[in-house]
């Protein structure tokens, strides 16, 4: 039987690579994004596209309502085209916006919809000061200042909703990406992670997480990836063009 998968944030820097990942290795892919003009290159993709906001509950419920996925994958961000610094500020703030009430809507309805996983992007730099490594064990920066203290309290809210769903929960501590559509062509500093990497960690989590928490971040930099590798087999080499060969 064919799983559907429900992919919010489908035309963003991981979405777009994710949507046609899913849909080579076989799943029926709603995509979600915010604006119609999108919809036609989803739709090339083999997607189905839904043009929805995901502050907008009453429209999303019906959306995953519609859909009656397996799972839904989170990838939604706000962040500007090339991280452009003076639109940085104000991103951040929508972003944690997106990452509380937003996943908390995306919960509500993924429940209500019957899914049975859910798997959620999150960041690897949300970890207290301590001794580097940092592995999954470790606690969250709860005592964060501004403005480093909103983009902690976002992750913090995704991350409980997400893990305390009746679902099976995943979220991935991303590195910072580099590759096409994020502004950065090549890593920005130790600890990142190549686009491509990461939508394929989204994959695996998939078809073989039982929930839980993974970095999945280049290694050199402050955290460890070891259990994304251990038992997702994820590796920070995975790139598109070399499956196309």
């Amino acid at each position: 039987m064919v799983q559907t998968v429900f992919l919010a944030g489908a035309s963003g820097a991981v979405g777009q690579i994710l949507a046609p990942m899913l849909v080579a290795h076989g799943y029926r892919v709603y995509g979600t994004t915010r604006h119609a003009q999108r919809a036609e290159r989803l739709a090339a993709q083999g997607v189905v596209p839904v043009v929805v906001d995901v502050f907008d509950p009453n429209a999303l419920n019906e959306a995953i309502g519609a859909a009656k996925p397996y799972a839904v994958i989170h990838q939604l961000t706000a962040l500007p085209p090339g991280l452009d610094p003076a639109r940085m500020p104000a991103a951040l703030i929508e972003n944690a916006r997106i990452r509380d009430e937003g996943t908390r809507n995306l919960v509500a309805a993924a429940v209500g919809a019957g899914a049975r996983r859910i798997i959620a992007q999150s960041v690897a730099w949300a970890y207290r000061p301590g001794t580097v490594p940092y592995d999954e064990t470790q606690p969250l920066d709860t005592e964060a200042a501004a403005p480093r203290s909103v983009t902690v309290n976002g992750v913090i809210a995704l991350e409980r909703a997400v893990l305390e769903s009746p679902m099976v929960g995943t979220v991935l501590r991303y590195g910072r990406f580099y590759g096409p559509g994020t502004g950065a062509d090549v890593a920005p500093g130790p600890g990142s992670v190549h686009v491509e990497a990461a939508a394929h960690a989204a994959l695996l989590a998939l078809r073989y997480a039982d929930g839980g928490v993974f970095n999945v971040a280049e290694e050199g930099g402050d955290v460890t990836s070891a259990r994304a590798r251990d038992l997702l087999a994820w590796s920070d080499a995975f790139r598109v063009e070399r499956v196309q060969q």
